[in-house]
């Protein structure tokens, strides 16, 4: 019989209702794992994939809000930890993204938006588990091909994901001693609800060569499986990259 690799593993997800997120929390499910589940604002997709877990026959709880909202990341972390009795994998996976093809025409409204959901949550989220997490834990971020290359239209969004990668160093640096490891995933293009809402984004022929089209979530989730598990027991502070070939430095 298959051994699986995180089996009894108690696992907190962002933004885990669609796209990268949701892949992930389900292979994670098939690999033994339990899964909370924090999500924005799509409660039917959240409810959606917490009944896949569910028919995978692992537990899995939800739970909307905003994780720039600090009583809100404390309060859900503590109610995690008591259904699933502790936190081992941390996956910070939310995000927002709003293009603008000049930097004058950026919204300021916009840009605080960006930076509280894909970098301030995320500090916050992590500050608030980092509690719970033991030696062999894990914290999982999901970060961006735009840290590196940049994008024209994603100035703020760029920017945040650069911070990520900092961020993700940083901390991996200070867990260290703890043995907690960290480190994150860097996706190319890749086909999501937010991708095809925010730029029309339409879904490329699953025919073609993995390295000739944008890749599905399913195919950059192994990625996390492998950070997350004991397979990755040597690896902390780092970043892996399923961009289809994109040469990044870093």
């Amino acid at each position: 019989m298959k051994k699986l690799k995180l089996e009894n593993k108690s696992v907190l997800i962002t933004g885990a209702d669609s796209g990268i997120g949701k892949a992930v929390a389900l292979l994670f499910a098939e690999e033994g794992a339990n899964v909370a589940i924090i999500y924005h604002s799509d409660e039917e997709s959240a409810r959606k994939t917490k009944s896949e877990i569910e028919e995978l026959g692992r537990k899995s709880v939800i739970f909307q809000g905003d994780v720039s909202d600090s009583g809100f990341c404390k309060e859900v972390t503590e109610k995690v930890a008591s259904e699933f009795g502790g936190i081992d994998i941390l996956v910070n996976n939310a995000g927002t993204q709003f293009p603008s093809e000049n930097i004058e025409d950026l919204e300021e409204e916009n840009i605080r938006t960006t930076f509280n959901s894909n970098i301030i949550g995320m500090i916050l989220l992590t500050k608030a588990v980092f509690h719970y997490l033991k030696q062999g834990n894990s914290v999982i971020n999901t970060t961006s091909a735009a840290a590196y290359q940049g994008h024209p239209e994603l100035l703020d969004y760029s920017a945040t994901k650069g911070a990520i990668v900092s961020f993700t160093r940083s901390l991996a640096l200070q867990a260290k001693p703890k043995g907690i490891r960290v480190n994150a995933v860097a996706p190319g293009p890749v086909f999501t609800p937010l991708t095809e809402e925010t730029f029309g984004d339409t879904e490329d022929d699953p025919n073609k060569p993995p390295f000739e089209r944008k890749a599905t979530p399913e195919e950059v989730a192994s990625s996390f499986l492998f950070l997350a598990s004991d397979d990755a027991a040597q690896i902390t502070g780092q970043v892996l990259h399923p961009n289809g070939g994109l040469i990044v430095n870093g």
